[in-house]
């Protein structure tokens, strides 16, 4: 019977106080006793929980969903709340202005909480083998729980080569009198050696996934990651992209077609089964050409469900943290991304570019000016021609992501909290404006002049689905939604990635077009290389809207500066017995947006600078 790893952690916060002291600090590596602790495999079961726990970089949040989404430092969604902190988009960032990429909104990619959970791990590795053995079973977990570190310590430098790119590479603990002014960083050759060792040493002393409690590390998830940090690999930007002479920020040693075949056999393996069965979840056969309402609901639901899993996972999880209220783990993400007409918080909206993306119901572009040649800003029709081609009203006849992911106007949501009075009797989205023949005019309920709250309406037009629950209030509770950290869908893209980029083109499209069955789309077919890789690009961003994925890749495919842009609102009027006019404001800035290469990499913090003088900053610092 599978168990949640959460349960092991409730018992974690009474035995176990791992050091917060930073990493390069001649300090003792922890405030308990090590000669304790590891006296005892259930002590030290416990040690390994909090290193689990620190994956997030932060202990309050662990790994998970934020209230601020790392997809607001793309073109994907926009944080309304606290857009300052993403000094990413808005060419600010430096060492000494890291915004949300260097306080605990992003610990998970922070340089000083990520080194302090590699010390915690250091410790553990260096000291299992002297665990006292009693019984036989105890020497199998102990190895278990030694490839689990791995895994751990893996994890965590994968995090920081996709951030920093090569780094400090350490794999004991410090003693206390050690001379650490000569610590430098690694170069990224080295650094993704250091991480594959790691890898395959998890691999080999992993269970698969049947074996072990729900939520810990498995050989699957050691699969999926090396699969996750070779495809980042491959990326333009570290291979003669940008400061191509330089080994911290761009490979020296391997080609990228090395890295390109590394990262096809790490996920062929996942693919084959080698790790365990993964599959998508849902049908992946050819979807019928012309769908009947009953069967696109079918496809939105399966999609939908993958991000409101509880209990026991289907088999498109590969790894992942469960959210469990009654354990004291809890994410708020109906609250903090809810429409603000349910008393939500409306954070990280989705932006019209975007929006566009999503294609048709058939597998055809969405096209706005379709209806008229030239005109990308303005859809303006009549009710009874909307009536006569229901996709004149450009949020029909998409396709089944798109009403999983967005919440927009007029989509069906959940009943109104008793405060509405009336005003939204079928439980749909207003984020659009209602003009009487008076020329009198009343705000939708999610717009940012609603009668329940105003200050946490939409900025753009749009809410995000993804994530929330329907079934959960979250003006009042909390979800247990888990949080899919890593999951069959991504592997299946890696390998259509490598293989497209390699040449082998029908072979990625094959992969590629498993995903897209999945979500109810026709197969992709060409034998024209550049054609395919666009292909990839927008399958990737669709499927993985809103889950940070977009982060690495306009950064591993050096597009950020075609795709950062200002970030302009949809204005919806409904004429009351008339019309609805559909108005993308290109007049009006959101949030003004600026792009600089340097920022292609992460800085390291002028205070983790300060510590250590002698590292090498990143490029254009």
């Amino acid at each position: 019977m599978k168990t949640n790893i959460l349960k092991i952690l409730l018992f974690i916060h009474s035995v176990v106080l791992v050091s917060c002291e930073d990493i390069l600090e001649q300090e003792s590596v922890d405030s308990f006793s090590e000669e304790t602790i590891f006296e005892d495999v259930n002590l030290v079961k416990a040690y390994l929980g909090r290193c689990y726990s620190y994956l997030g970089g932060d202990d309050e949040t662990m790994l998970g969903l934020r209230e601020d989404l790392l997809s607001s430092a793309t073109d994907e969604t926009l944080c309304i709340h606290r857009p300052g902190g993403y000094t990413f988009v808005q060419g600010k960032m430096s060492a000494d202005e890291l915004g949300h990429f260097g306080d605990e909104r992003f610990s998970f990619l922070q340089w000083d909480p990520l080194y302090k959970n590699i010390k915690n791990v250091n410790v553990l590795l260096a000291n299992i083998d002297d665990v006292p053995i009693e019984i036989e079973k105890d020497k199998e977990l102990l190895e278990e729980m030694k490839a689990e570190a791995y895994f751990i310590r893996a994890f965590t430098y994968t995090n920081l080569l996709r951030s920093y790119g090569g780094v400090i590479l350490i794999d004991e603990p410090f003693e206390l009198g050690e001379d650490f002014s000569e610590i430098k960083r690694s170069s990224i050759d080295e650094t993704l050696d250091f991480i594959l060792s790691d890898i395959e040493k998890a691999i080999t002393g992993l269970p698969v996934k049947n074996d072990i409690e729900q939520g810990r590390a498995t050989k699957g998830a050691a699969g999926a990651l090396k699969s996750r940090v070779l495809n980042f690999c491959t990326g333009e930007l570290m291979h003669g992209g940008y400061e191509s002479s330089n080994p911290l920020v761009s490979f020296q040693l391997k080609s990228r077609e090395e890295i390109l075949e590394l990262t096809r056999e790490a996920a062929k393996d996942l693919i084959e089964g080698k790790f365990g069965e993964y599959s998508l979840t849902g049908n992946t056969d050819d979807p019928p050409a012309n769908m009947t309402e009953e069967e696109m609901e079918s496809y939105i639901e399966n999609f939908y469900s993958i991000f409101v899993q509880k209990g026991e996972w289907n088999d498109e999880i590969i790894f992942g943290v469960q959210y469990l209220n009654a354990q004291g783990n809890e994410a708020f993400q109906n609250r903090w991304n809810g429409p603000n007409g349910y008393h939500n918080w409306g954070n990280n909206n989705p932006l019209e570019p975007v929006i566009r993306k999503f294609e048709m119901a058939n597998g055809e572009p969405f096209i706005w000016d379709k209806y008229d040649n030239g005109n990308n800003t303005t859809r303006e029709f009549s009710l009874s021609e909307l009536q006569d081609d229901p996709e004149k009203n450009p949020y029909a006849g998409r396709e089944p992501r798109f009403y999983a992911t967005v919440l927009f106007d007029g989509a069906k949501w959940q009943d109104r909290p008793e405060d509405a009075e009336g005003n939204d009797p079928e439980g749909k989205i207003q984020t659009g404006y209602y003009i009487s023949p008076s020329g009198k005019e009343t705000a939708g309920l999610d717009t940012r002049q609603s009668i329940i709250e105003s200050w946490n309406g939409t900025k753009v037009g749009y809410y995000l689905k993804k994530y929330l629950d329907e079934k959960v209030n979250g003006q009042y509770y909390a979800n247990e939604n888990t949080w899919v950290e890593m999951r069959y869908a991504e592997v299946l893209l890696d390998f259509a990635e490598a293989a497209i980029e390699l040449g082998d083109i029908q072979e990625g499209l094959n992969a590629l077009n498993e995903v897209r069955n999945r979500a109810g789309l026709p197969d992709r077919t060409t034998n024209d290389k550049d054609e395919a890789r666009e292909w990839l690009r927008h399958e990737r961003q669709i499927e993985f809207f809103g889950e940070g994925d977009r982060w690495y890749s306009i950064r591993k495919w050096m597009i950020a500066d075609k795709v950062i842009k200002d970030v302009h609102p949809m204005i919806i009027n409904h004429y009351e017995g008339e019309k609805v006019k559909w108005h993308y404001d290109t007049s009006v800035i959101v949030d003004r947006r600026e792009w600089k290469d340097r920022q292609y990499w992460m800085p390291i913090s002028r205070i983790e600078m300060n510590k250590a003088p002698q590292l090498t900053q990143n490029p254009g610092y």
